[in-house]
């Protein structure tokens, strides 16, 4: 650890960091000062994330909950202040998947995803900030988002809708904790994980990434995808003091590439005196509206000697 870590001093939360990009997240803020609360479903992953962190020196405790329960957050937050003695920190990156189409997804399904991703996000933070304020903290909350709540994916009702959602709470967050000087962000990363582990397109990457080897450039380039240590700089960033003039962005990384996503805003306006009927929308809704908006992620063309064969059984 640094003599003069940015984060030294510092204590941070990190949901579902037992492993893949939270564990990543954790390792980087304890690599520069920070000690961490790891926090997984399964007590031997935390343990093990614990070992790692203070493998290299950090300071790290477990506490082995599923994010959703106000109790939860509530325990997050008092392991934080009873082990470390504050809390400056929560980056909430618990979450599941329960993909389907709409017409064969379940309630269950739903109803599992919504509370992890956003019920989950919203409890913690809320104890969170009422720690911060409560004791005058200009805290960092950092919320993990997803380019699929930008854009939509197939089969991923739920998960558009909880990361969509994630990113709406921190832009209100962003203005409710201003006063108090505690920065709402949200990150949207674009990393090999074991989701994109499955994706044939992405295959190249993975076994890059696995072999310890650097991605093809035109993943980390023109995709902008890269390892779960290219997302773990911009937490550890935005969790310091020299962010303190950055909140309510949705902030994309992967690979060799960082984005600033826009807030939505209206990319045609039209008028029609006396308002818009049926009729009226007809005949002149395409010249009011222009050109549509794209839904979806749309990838360009994999390079021939970077193509795959699908596993069999797809």
């Amino acid at each position: 650890m640094s003599s003069h870590a940015p984060l030294d001093g510092k204590v941070a939360i990190v949901t579902g960091s037992g492993r893949g990009l939270g564990l990543a997240y954790a390792q980087e803020l304890a690599r520069h000062g920070a000690a961490v609360v790891i926090n997984d479903v399964d007590d031997a992953t935390a343990a093990e994330a614990v070992s790692t962190i203070e493998a290299e020196g950090g300071r790290a405790v477990a506490v082995a909950l599923p994010v959703g329960p106000t109790e939860t957050a509530k325990q997050l937050v008092q392991a934080a202040v009873d082990t470390f003695g504050r809390l400056d920190i929560l980056v909430t990156n618990a979450g599941v998947l329960r993909d389907t189409v709409l017409w064969k997804m379940s309630d269950d399904d739903f109803d599992t995803v919504i509370n992890v991703h956003l019920r989950g996000t919203f409890t913690c933070v809320r104890e969170a900030a009422t720690y911060m304020r409560a004791n005058e903290i200009p805290g960092r909350i950092i919320c993990i988002g997803s380019p699929t709540g930008q854009r939509g994916n197939f089969g991923q009702t739920n998960y558009a809708a909880a990361k969509a959602g994630i990113v709406g709470m921190v832009r209100t967050w962003a203005l409710e904790l201003k006063k108090a000087g505690i920065t709402a962000n949200a990150v949207i990363p674009v990393a090999a994980t074991a989701m994109t582990a499955t994706v044939p397109y992405f295959a190249a990457a993975v076994e890059a990434d696995e072999k310890g080897e650097p991605m093809p450039a035109f993943f980390r380039h023109d995709l902008g995808f890269g390892t779960s240590d290219d997302v773990a700089g911009l937490i550890a960033y935005l969790a310091s003091d020299a962010a303190a003039a950055v909140t309510g962005q949705a902030i994309g990384i992967g690979g060799d590439r960082l984005q600033l996503w826009s807030h939505p805003e209206a990319v045609a306006t039209a008028y029609h005196e006396g308002g818009w009927s049926y009729d009226d929308l007809s005949t002149g809704f395409a010249d009011a509206a222009g050109e549509l908006q794209p839904v979806g992620e749309k990838f360009p063309p994999l390079p021939e000697e970077l193509q795959r064969p699908a596993p069999s059984g797809r």
